[in-house]
């Protein structure tokens, strides 16, 4: 098989004139059965390699869409994961990526700071903070604001995302808890993980309930989501991904961008805990 370099140059065997249009056509027959729509001309596609920064709540769905895409692209695709908070902060001060995967929030400011290309944002998805407890397990009641609390103060453990690492599930239960007014009854009973591990935190029996991102622990085997916080604790984030205002190939970017608002990688999302935006 043939594989092109950043300029369009074939590497390994000597090239003839007719392989790189039969591979261009490859790839765009390709892209057009995935339902995307050609971001350059068949005469300019070539392969290109794709930086991505994204938040670990869209982990699950990346690693599992990410050989599709690149099957029918050519294209390769190397993913960083990390919280909202520290992606945003490392982006700001300098590190970019050709697409950015964050909440809408942060994509829309860095795009005001010249971070993220104008008019390239796109929603795929939206998840809301939850109750998790580990699989067969009973489910608490926390269908009010008054029974949420009930039900916390009732656990013999709980588990979130650090707010000091800036996950943003951490950050505004810890803001939930501080208006309950039980956040110094919480605190010894509480395991802080890093990122998105709540879920396993609870599924290994570590810890009785998990609250994180919905899509975070519907993921995890031997957990279950109970249901988002209730009234108006309830928040929402929906996930977006914007081209870096510094990428390379914004074409290519432009096309991954597309793979991912496909119906077939919206199912993919809906399977991981995240309703349409």
């Amino acid at each position: 098989m043939w594989r092109f370099g950043p300029r369009g140059h074939a590497k390994g065997r000597r090239a003839t004139p007719a392989r790189p249009a039969l591979a261009v056509g490859i790839v765009s027959a390709a892209i057009a059965l995935l339902g995307l729509s050609p971001v350059a001309p068949a005469s300019t596609v070539h392969a290109a390699e794709i930086t991505v920064m994204s938040t670990v709540a869209l982990a699950s769905t990346l690693d599992e869409v990410k050989a599709n895409y690149e099957s029918a692209s050519g294209n390769t695709v190397t993913i960083v994961y990390s919280t909202i908070a520290v992606l945003k902060q490392r982006i700001e001060a300098g590190e970019t990526a050709d697409v950015m995967l964050l909440s809408r929030a942060a994509l829309d400011d860095l795009q005001s700071h010249s971070k993220v290309a104008s008019g390239s944002i796109v929603n795929l998805g939206r998840s809301y903070v939850a109750v998790g407890v580990r699989a067969g397990a009973p489910k608490p009641d926390i269908g009010t604001v008054d029974q949420l609390k009930a039900a916390l103060l009732a656990a013999k453990s709980i588990s979130y995302a650090d707010p000091a690492k800036g996950g943003a599930s951490g950050v505004y239960f810890a803001k939930v808890l501080d208006r309950l007014g039980i956040a110094d009854q919480m605190k010894s009973k509480t395991v802080l993980v890093p990122g998105a591990e709540a879920g396993q935190v609870v599924a290994k029996g570590e810890a009785e309930m998990a609250v994180a991102q919905a899509s975070e622990i519907a993921v995890v085997p031997g957990a279950q989501v109970v249901g988002p916080l209730p009234g108006d604790l309830n928040s929402a984030i929906v996930f977006s991904a914007g081209v870096g205002a510094t990428s390379k190939d914004m074409a290519a970017a432009q096309s991954l961008i597309q793979f991912l608002a496909t119906p077939a990688t919206v199912e993919v999302l809906k399977s991981k805990g995240m309703d349409p935006p």
